[in-house]
């Protein structure tokens, strides 16, 4: 695996359903590198702190593999890197061969993963159909957030390297497919329920998924 961008960007106003919200989705590619901090990425603006940022997701990643999917299937978009809202487009990563916790060496930083990226309307905001969302669920191309062990330095060239394997745990694959209604397994719910690496925020969406499997 390999950094082929590295994306920051400021908060922006956008209109939601007649009101004025902010958003960090919108990253554009920065020359030089950026610096991995236990909070976040450095210069990078997280709009809503409730739901995004923090220690569990400090850094969002994503495929620079699976850009061809969306670009043909929204041509008409004004696609660079960073386009996803991600924070690192990364060459070869797949999130059916990474699993939950998996220690990654990234430059200078070294990373845990921690969940998939669930997505909500301000993606669908920034395709311009809210019907987007469900296509990104079926995809399967989630992306990660990790949470940063190391603080350090990332720049694009830089290599990606898997230092430490969890293959007990889910993959993000796996994890990511329980956000379909009609995936739900309760024996991967409970799995990945047993699972300490998995992002607190998401342990709680489980829980209540698992409620309703029979």
């Amino acid at each position: 695996m390999k950094i082929v961008s590295t994306n920051i960007g400021l908060a922006q106003k956008i209109t939601w359903k007649e009101k004025e919200v902010e958003t960090g989705i919108f990253k554009h590619p920065v020359q030089g590198p950026v610096l991995l901090t236990k909070l976040g990425v450095k210069g990078d603006d997280v709009a809503n702190k409730s739901v995004h940022g923090g220690i569990d997701k400090a850094c969002y990643l994503y495929s620079a593999d699976h850009y061809e999917f969306w670009r043909k299937r929204y041509p008409n978009l004004a696609w660079d890197w960073g386009f996803l809202g991600e924070n690192l487009t990364v060459k070869g990563l797949a999130e059916s061969k990474m699993h939950i916790g998996d220690v990654l060496e990234i430059g200078g930083a070294i990373v845990k993963i921690t969940q998939p990226r669930i997505p909500c309307y301000k993606l669908g905001v920034k395709f311009g159909t809210q019907t987007m969302l469900k296509e990104f669920l079926e995809s399967g191309f989630s992306g990660v957030y990790v949470k940063v062990l190391q603080e350090g330095e990332v720049k694009v060239g830089d290599a990606v390297y898997l230092v430490e394997r969890q293959s007990n745990n889910l993959t993000v694959a796996d994890v990511f497919s329980q956000f379909i209604v009609e995936n739900r397994d309760k024996y991967l719910i409970d799995k990945a329920l047993r699972d300490r690496d998995l992002a607190q925020s998401m342990v709680k969406d489980l829980k209540r998924f698992r409620e309703s499997v029979v």
